[in-house]
């Protein structure tokens, strides 16, 4: 089969058909980055160096444009202010995770204000990044993906708080649910916009993950009464379009996926063995009917033989009639050398290949 580019490869995979091969992709850490360019990357761009798959983003600022300054640096530490009210302190160290001080967003009255200050405008796109880079990805045959924002994890992660929005979910679900709904009528103003400028995209994917390790979040009886309603109107905005939604779920999302399937939910990512998903269930249950996305452990990626024979056992049954995107069950950590990860992408093209 001849050579496919990336756009025509994710849309075999979307049709469940087989392609060249299987479409290829991930998320290294900055820090791998780093490591990799040490090791003989240089200042090549790792995705063009290995020949993987090639995907776009277009982003849109749905947030209620709260001052975003720094409020402190120290050698170790800077601390400062997002458009979405919270106060962060991080580490100026690659890959480490920030401290969330504080939340401007407590309770309804203030969700009040803050909603208020969030209504759609053309100013909230970057026009001149689309202007620069559309006509050239089309060109290079990328994958175009819009990037929404809306749901339970970036709800609670960056914007009020995991434990108020848990207790919310019991105690006030009038006002998740409205959270929950008013960013995403946000992202579809704002991609409304972009579409109807002519900058279209093959995909909407967003970020919620539901789960941690072996349960999730909230009950399937609190998922279906909150929170699927919002994501089934997602998907159901995409396929008006023509395009495919894709949702990234990191932990143990097992009960929620049916009712994902039922949704019309396209893709679904990254499968995360290591919180206790199983690819080769959900590829056997519903391998048919939603592109699966990931579920090679990362935990497994800074050593060679053990990656490779997961690899070995994975990739030859979730590439069956398609329906199948390589990558890490979450991202790539820097304990993985530039030559394992040669390694990892010369047998995924092998392995992956029709």
């Amino acid at each position: 089969m001849e050579k496919m580019t990336s756009r025509e490869r994710f849309a075999r995979m979307f049709e469940h058909k087989e392609a060249d091969r299987i479409p290829i992709i991930d998320s290294p850490w900055q820090g791998t980055i780093l490591r990799w360019r040490k090791e003989g990357l240089g200042d090549k761009n790792w995705v063009e160096y290995f020949d993987i798959d090639k995907v776009a983003s277009i982003g849109a600022d749905i947030s209620p444009q709260y001052e975003s300054k720094v409020i402190q640096e120290t050698y170790e530490f800077i601390t400062y202010t997002t458009p979405w009210g919270v106060t962060l302190r991080e580490q100026r160290i690659p890959d480490s995770t920030p401290e969330f001080l504080d939340f401007k967003v407590t309770n309804p009255d203030e969700w009040k204000k803050a909603k208020e200050r969030m209504t759609p405008s053309r100013d909230r796109i970057d026009w001149a990044y689309l202007q620069k880079n559309y006509k050239r990805w089309r060109e290079s045959g990328a994958w175009i993906q819009a990037n929404f924002w809306f749901g339970f994890d970036v709800t609670h992660s960056w914007f009020i708080g995991t434990e108020r929005l848990l207790m919310a979910l019991v105690e006030e679900p009038e006002w998740c649910v409205d959270m929950f709904n008013h960013f995403l009528d946000m992202c579809i103003a704002q991609f409304e916009m972009v579409w109807d400028a002519g900058y279209e995209f093959d995909s909407i994917f967003w970020p919620d993950d539901m789960g941690y390790k072996y349960n999730q979040f909230f009950s399937r009886k609190m998922y279906r009464e909150l929170l699927l309603p919002v994501h089934k109107r997602a998907i159901d905005w995409a396929h008006s379009k023509g395009i495919k939604a894709h949702l990234h779920s990191c932990g143990d999302i097992k009960p929620f996926v049916e009712d994902l399937v039922n949704a019309g939910l396209d893709a679904l990512n990254p499968l995360e063995v290591k919180a206790g998903m199983d690819p080769y269930a959900l590829k056997k249950q519903f391998g048919d009917k939603i592109v699966l996305h990931g579920g090679l452990n990362a935990v497994l990626w800074n050593d060679p033989d053990a990656v490779e024979a997961e690899m070995r056992r994975l990739i030859p049954v979730m590439k069956e009639n398609g329906g199948y995107i390589f990558s890490s069950d979450h991202s790539i950590p820097n304990s993985v050398s530039f030559d394992t990860m040669k390694r990892i992408i010369k047998l995924a093209k092998e392995l992956g290949s029709y």
